[in-house]
């Protein structure tokens, strides 16, 4: 299964391709789709929903993931986050989507419902073996790998159980043989 996770965002959508074998993940390709935010509201809309088809085109993924809303501290920041969030929906409707709440991401990526961004990055280098400095790019990569734990698989096999995945995310990290 290769999944497209997505942190929307109108200033910066991060996105992530992301492959897994048994319980290693690959990260294929990764990035962050940057609008102006001079530019008027439907123009930055249109450049995440052309970005977003774009990678669909190149990368074609089996599945997108998608962070749900949170709470905002003003109505009219949910609203814009809201709109980039529709237009991402929009752009993977070809695809089966699922969204999983922060929570759900932290704890499937850091063992942890309240970790910060900080550690949600350090732990997608040791799942992925890749260093990440943008935290949306991070924090897509974070919600594909809980797809990947969470959206099952197209074939029948055997799930990792959250035990297997810390045991060989400790092993790749060098804290056991």
């Amino acid at each position: 299964m290769r999944v497209l996770g997505i942190d929307p965002g109108s200033r910066r959508t991060g996105w992530a391709i992301v492959d897994r074998q048994g319980s290693r993940f690959t990260v294929v390709a990764s990035g962050v789709i940057q609008t102006d935010p001079g530019d008027p509201m439907p123009t930055r809309l249109r450049e995440i929903h052309d970005g977003l088809r774009g990678v669909i085109a190149e990368h074609a993924p089996t599945a997108a993931a998608l962070e749900e809303i949170f709470a905002h501290k003003s109505a009219a920041s949910a609203l814009v986050l809201g709109q980039a969030r529709g237009v991402a929906m929009l752009a993977v409707s070809s695809l089966p989507l699922h969204t999983y709440n922060a929570n759900t991401i932290k704890k499937t990526v850091t063992g942890s419902g309240t970790a910060d961004k900080a550690q949600v990055g350090r732990m997608v280098a040791v799942h992925c073996g890749v260093e990440v400095r943008v935290a949306d790019e991070a924090d897509a990569i974070a919600i594909a790998i809980t797809h990947h734990n969470h959206g099952g698989s197209p074939a029948p096999a055997r799930r990792t159980s959250r035990r297997d995945m810390w045991t060989e995310i400790a092993r790749r990290a060098g804290a056991i043989p």
